[in-house]
């Protein structure tokens, strides 16, 4: 009984926002008992190319080429300084294409290797996990709230880019000067390369991120990801293996939890008007609380203003560790280090997080 609720726990533990999800899907059922309106609710698009990017983006870290060109661009770094401003690159121009959960799985734990004293190894931590959240809002394949936002409201690329590119030009200013902050001391680098690069991998798996894209793009229909799905299963099943399940049951879950507080008018009324207006800084510090990824799900049924909360929910992602599931990433991976030091880590993180997401939030509100 005892391991049975340790184990319990540390589900809940690594799964809060799935289990908060489920709960509050499966109290709104009894408000709105099921019946067949609930087959709308879903967006299943979104699930089918959510689906396929993390099957397809898992195979090419598989492949090894993240670190093959990790390895290429770290003998450019000549101190501690020029190094974590090489590795925030990396994440944030690499989670515009791979997300970014994926860029901290891969990138974080060069950090931890290849920085010796606490500081720098913490403070380059942090601001890969700043750099890969907001490198990350560029793309609509950059993070699961951008493709279920771009899916959901019909957006064009150009409205797309129009609306985030301005606050990625000053993100990528902000993510420059708190490099600075890191200790301009010599490193000798260390071989980071540890998965043999496979061509023959590479290829297949890049013309089906292909496909992904012209999916996400409408230039070929949805139903091209039954092909992907095909294709994978014939050469590379194990990729299904590494999807986070996890993550497209909580889309389920807030899909039916939203769907359902639509229904009741009251509730409607009520957060339709809260939003007006205020669509930026409700899903910024909505964020804060539970993700921004449910929140971008629930606040899209309460408001048409888009470019708002595309901007909101992207920002959002800075502050708290819960406001992006990938920071929770970076958290988890460096707290099972050796040497950890947690409460510091944590202290670096909100001072740097808040500051950077209040910069932007004002400038987002009053400038650009």
């Amino acid at each position: 009984m005892k391991n049975m609720v340790n184990k319990t726990l540390v589900f809940f533990k690594n799964r809060v926002v799935l289990c908060v999800s489920l709960a509050a899907a499966v109290l709104s059922m009894f408000i709105i008992p099921p019946d067949k309106e609930y087959a709308g609710y879903i967006d299943y698009s979104v699930l089918m190319i959510l689906f396929c990017l993390m099957g397809v983006v898992a195979g090419l870290r598989s492949a090894g080429i993240f670190e093959k060109i990790t390895s290429a661009m770290l003998h450019f770094a000549s101190n501690k300084r020029i190094l974590a401003f090489i590795l925030m690159n990396i994440c944030f121009f690499s989670s515009m294409l791979i997300t970014n959960d994926v860029a901290l799985i891969t990138f974080v734990p060069l950090s931890i290797m290849l920085f010796s004293d606490s500081r720098s190894r913490i403070l380059t931590i942090i601001i890969q996990t700043a750099a890969a959240n907001l490198g990350s809002m560029l793309t609509p394949v950059g993070n699961p709230q951008n493709l279920y936002l771009y899916t959901e409201y019909d957006l064009s690329i150009g409205f797309f880019i129009k609306t985030l590119l301005p606050v990625g030009i000053v993100s990528y200013i902000l993510l420059s000067v708190c490099c600075l902050m890191i200790k301009n001391d010599n490193i000798e680098l260390k071989n980071v390369s540890e998965t043999p690069f496979n061509l023959k991998k590479f290829i297949i798996l890049s013309a089906l991120f292909a496909i992904c894209l012209l999916t996400v793009l409408r230039l070929i229909p949805n139903i091209a990801c039954l092909l992907i799905v095909c294709i994978g299963l014939l050469t590379e099943p194990r990729l299904f293996a590494k999807i986070d399940y996890g993550l497209l049951l909580t889309f389920v879950c807030f899909f039916v939890f939203v769907g359902n507080i639509g229904r009741i008018e009251n509730v409607r009324d009520f957060l339709s008007g809260i939003m007006e207006g205020r669509e930026l800084l409700v899903s910024a510090f909505s964020s804060q609380v539970i993700s921004n990824v449910p929140a971008a799900v629930m606040l899209s049924a309460f408001t048409e203003n888009a470019g708002e909360l595309l901007r909101g929910v992207n920002i959002g992602g800075l502050g708290t560790p819960v406001a992006s599931l990938a920071s929770l990433i970076s958290y988890q991976i460096y707290a099972k280090s050796s040497d950890s030091e947690k409460g510091r880590y944590m202290g670096l993180f909100l001072l740097v997080n808040a500051a950077m997401l209040i910069i932007l939030i004002l400038l987002a509100c009053f400038v650009i």
